[in-house]
C-alpha cells in the first residue's frame, strides 16, 4: 500500500523487481506483471517517479482499458509526490484519449469538433435502417441479423483482417454476402460521415489516421512518456497507434500479462504483448512473479494449469502467504446437484466468518448459473450477477442519452428518430417524415434541425401535439441560453421534465426508471460539459445504475455471480469455478477459432487466480439436454482437460444425486389450494 502520510516511503514499498520498473529511465520497458503481482502499485509508482525526476504531468500519458483504473493509479501517485499534481496526468481509456485529441486535432482527418459518439446498438440500429434501404431483406436467402453485421463489421475494422479473411474464419455461415457487406460497410460509413457521428471503432481509426496527418508532429510532441497498462488486451490498430507515439526506441512502458489474454472476440491480440521485444529490440523486460493475493495452494494449481502453454513468458507465481486448504475438485452427478453443493459450501463459508460478498462463482457464459439462480432464490440466498445487461442499454436511459445527443450534434439522425419514437402516437413511418420535413425547413432557412424543431411547425396529430411543445421546451431549456451551456446535469434536469412525462405510458415501473435519469444527473456532475459526458460514458459506461456509487443498492450482503471475463481484475477470499467440464470449458465453439484452445486455457487460468484462501472447481457429470430437466435425454461430461495436470494438486470428491424422498416436499406435486381458491372468485 502506498504511506500516505510519507511520501519518500513509496519506492521503499516496492519488491526488487517492482522497483527496477517503477525506477526505469529512458526507452521502452516491458513488464511482465503474473496475477495478484501489484501491477496497478507498480504502474502507479513509475507515474510518481517520473514526475518527481521532473518530467512534467501534462506531457504523461497514461492508457488504461477502464477510466476507474486510470484515476486510481494517478490518485496514488498524486498521494506520494510532494509539491506536483499528477491530475495533470493524460489518463484515460484509449478511446478517451483518441476523443480528447481529435476534439482538438480532428480537422487534420476531415471530422468537424461537434462529432458525436455513437455505441454498439446505436451501430446496430443505422445498419438496420441501411440493410433495409438497400433491399438486402427482401432476398429469398436470409440475410444475416444486423448485430451480426456490426460483430462483423468491427471485427473487420479493429483486427485489420480483409473482410473475406474475417467472414471465412469467423463468420463462415455469412460466406454467400460479402459483396453485400461491401456495400454495406460503404453506405455506412457515407451516413456516418454525412451525420457528423463516429462509432467506438472509429476512435482509434481516426487516431491512427492523426499520427500519419499533418498534425502528427504537434500529437507526438505533446508526451514524453506513454504507459500502458493491461498490454495484452490491445489489438492490432492500438499496437500501431503506439509505434506511432513513441517509436520503436521511445519512452514506451506497457505493463500485462500474456497468461491472462482472454479478448480475442474483441479482436486482441496476445502477439502484442508476445512480440514487444522484436517490435521494440532495445526493450527491457522486467518480470513481476511474487504474487500478493493467493495461498501458496491455489498457486500451485494455477500455475499446473498455465505451465502447459506452448507460447507464454517463463514465470511462476510465487507467494509469503502461509498454506491454506487444498484447492477443491468436485464431481457432481448433475447441474441440480452442482447447485445444491454450491449453495452448502456458500452457507458453511458464511458461518464460518467469510461474508457472502467476498465469496464469487465464476462460470464461462452466461447461461451457466441459471440453475444456481433457482437454487439460491429458492433459499433465499442475495446475489449479484455481473455479465448482463449494462445500464446504458436499457432503453429509457438511451431515450434521454439521445434527446442530449440532438443538441450536441443536430445531424444525429438516430438520436432523432429516438427521440421522436418517444411521442405518443409516432412511430418509425411518421418519425420519418417528421424528420424530413426539419431537415428541407433547416436547408431553407439556413439553420440546424434543432432550431428547425424549436422554432417551426412539424406535422404531427393532435395526440402528439400534447406533448410535443413539451418536447421543444425541454431541450430548449437544456441547451442554454445565448450559446452558454448549463452544467450537464442541469441539462438532464431539464429533460427529466420530458421523460416524467411519456414514461408512465412507455414503460412500466416509470418511478424506477426516473430514479435511474435522476442518477444518470449524479454521474453527469462530475463532468465539466456535455460533450465530454457524452463521450465518455460512451466509452467507460457503469455496469448499472450503480456502478459510479461506493456501494450497490442493494442486500447489506449478497454473493457475486459473474463470467470469468467480467470477474477479470477481481478477487475474492472464496472461489467457486462451476461447469468445468469440456465442451463447456474449453468451449466446443473456441475450438474452432484460430488460437481458440490457448485462449481458453487462460480463461481457466484468469479463473483460478481470482481466489486468494478458498478455490474449488465443479463439474457435472450428466447434462440434461432439456435445462432443469431430471428426466429424458442426457449426456455426460468429462472434467476440463485444462485440469489433468493439475490434479495432483487438487483433493478430489463427489457429490452425488439428492436424496429424492427427503426432498419430497419441494419436488413432490400437490393439490393447488391458491389456484381452486382463485376459481371460485371467478365463479
Amino acid at each position: 500500500m502506498f504511506d500516505d502520510a510519507d511520501p519518500a516511503s513509496y519506492l521503499d514499498d516496492l519488491n526488487p523487481e517492482q522497483r527496477t520498473a517503477a525506477t526505469h529511465g529512458s526507452g521502452p520497458l516491458l513488464v511482465i506483471a503474473g496475477a495478484g503481482s501489484g501491477k496497478t502499485k507498480t504502474l502507479a509508482s513509475r507515474v510518481a517517479h517520473l514526475i518527481e525526476s521532473g518530467v512534467d504531468p501534462d506531457r504523461i500519458m497514461l492508457l488504461t482499458f477502464t477510466r476507474r483504473a486510470a484515476a486510481e493509479m494517478i490518485r496514488r501517485a498524486d498521494s506520494v509526490v510532494p509539491g506536483a499534481s499528477a491530475s495533470a496526468v493524460w489518463g484515460g481509456t484509449f478511446h478517451a484519449m483518441s476523443n480528447r485529441l481529435l476534439r482538438t486535432y480532428g480537422a487534420a482527418v476531415g471530422l468537424e469538433p461537434s462529432f458525436t459518439v455513437i455505441d454498439r446498438s446505436d451501430c446496430e440500429s443505422l445498419f438496420g435502417v441501411l440493410r433495409t434501404e438497400l433491399d438486402l431483406t427482401t432476398s429469398r436467402r436470409r440475410f444475416p441479423k444486423k448485430e451480426t453485421i456490426a460483430a462483423i463489421y468491427s471485427r473487420v475494422a479493429n483486427a485489420q483482417t480483409p473482410l473475406d479473411e474475417t467472414v471465412a474464419s469467423r463468420f463462415p455461415w455469412c460466406g454467400d454476402h460479402v459483396d453485400a457487406f461491401r456495400d454495406l460497410f460503404r453506405a455506412y460509413t457515407q451516413r456516418k460521415r454525412e451525420h457528423n457521428v463516429i462509432d467506438y471503432d472509429d476512435l482509434l481509426l481516426y487516431w491512427r489516421a492523426l499520427l500519419g496527418s499533418p498534425a502528427a508532429e504537434a500529437v507526438r510532441d505533446r508526451f514524453d512518456h506513454v504507459l500502458v497498462d493491461e498490454f495484452q488486451d490491445t489489438n492490432a490498430v492500438q499496437a500501431t497507434i503506439l509505434r506511432g507515439l513513441c517509436g520503436d526506441d521511445g519512452n514506451l512502458t506497457v505493463v500485462g500479462d500474456d497468461a491472462q489474454a482472454i479478448y480475442s472476440f474483441r479482436a486482441a491480440t496476445v502477439d502484442n504483448i508476445l512480440g514487444f521485444t522484436g517490435d521494440h529490440p532495445s526493450a527491457s523486460v522486467v518480470s513481476l512473479e511474487q504474487n500478493y493475493r493467493s495461498t501458496p495452494e491455489i498457486l500451485d494449481v494455477s500455475n499446473r494449469v498455465i505451465s502447459e502453454s506452448p507460447e507464454a513468458f517463463s514465470k511462476a507465481l510465487w507467494t509469503t502467504r502461509p498454506p491454506g486448504p487444498t484447492p477443491e475438485l468436485v464431481t457432481c452427478f448433475d447441474e441440480v446437484t452442482q447447485a445444491d453443493w454450491v449453495c452448502n459450501r456458500v452457507l458453511d463459508l458464511r458461518e464460518r466468518g467469510i461474508a457472502l460478498r467476498d465469496q464469487a462463482v465464476l462460470f464461462r457464459t452466461g447461461h451457466h448459473s441459471s440453475g444456481l439462480e433457482l437454487e439460491l432464490g429458492r433459499r433465499q440466498i442475495p446475489f449479484v450477477k455481473f455479465g448482463g445487461l449494462t445500464f446504458l442499454e436499457a432503453a429509457h436511459v438511451k431515450d434521454v442519452l439521445a434527446m442530449l445527443r440532438i443538441i450536441e450534434n443536430p445531424k444525429d439522425e438516430l438520436a432523432w428518430n429516438r427521440v421522436l419514437l418517444m411521442l405518443p402516437g409516432v412511430g418509425p413511418a411518421t418519425a420519418s417524415k417528421i424528420l424530413s420535413h426539419l431537415g428541407e425547413v433547416a436547408a431553407s432557412s439556413g439553420i440546424d434541425v434543432l432550431e428547425a424543431f424549436l422554432r417551426y411547425d412539424v406535422p404531427a396529430s393532435l395526440e402528439t401535439r400534447e406533448v410535443l411543445g413539451l418536447l421543444r421546451t425541454s431541450l430548449d431549456d437544456a441547451r442554454g441560453v445565448d450559446g452558454v451551456e448549463p452544467p450537464p446535469s442541469v441539462q438532464l434536469e431539464a429533460l427529466s421534465r420530458f421523460c416524467a412525462a411519456v414514461f408512465e405510458i412507455r414503460y412500466d415501473a416509470a418511478s424506477a426508471r426516473l430514479a435511474d435519469i435522476e442518477h444518470l444527473g449524479a454521474i453527469a456532475a462530475d463532468y465539466p460539459n456535455r460533450s465530454r459526458f457524452l463521450t465518455e460514458i460512451v466509452l467507460d459506461p457503469p455496469a448499472s445504475s450503480s456502478g459510479y456509487a461506493d456501494k450497490p443498492h442493494l442486500d447489506d450482503d449478497y454473493l457475486i455471480l459473474s463470467t470469468i471475463h467480467s470477474a477479470k481484475g477481481g478477487e475474492w477470499r472464496s472461489v467457486v469455478v462451476i461447469h468445468a467440464a469440456d465442451g463447456n470449458i474449453p468451449s466446443d465453439m473456441a475450438l474452432s477459432e484460430p488460437g481458440g484452445l490457448e485462449e481458453e486455457r487462460r480463461l481457466m487460468y484468469v479463473a483460478l487466480t481470482r481466489a486468494r484462501d478458498h478455490l474449488a472447481v465443479t463439474v457435472p457429470q450428466r447434462f440434461y439436454h432439456h435445462r432443469f430437466s431430471t428426466n429424458g435425454a442426457h449426456s455426460y461430461a468429462l472434467p476440463s482437460r485444462f485440469l489433468d495436470v493439475a490434479r495432483p494438486a487438487l483433493a478430489e470428491s463427489a457429490h452425488g444425486a439428492p436424496d429424492v424422498a427427503a426432498d419430497a416436499a419441494w419436488t413432490g406435486r400437490g393439490a393447488d389450494p391458491v389456484g381452486d381458491e382463485l376459481s371460485a372468485l371467478w365463479g
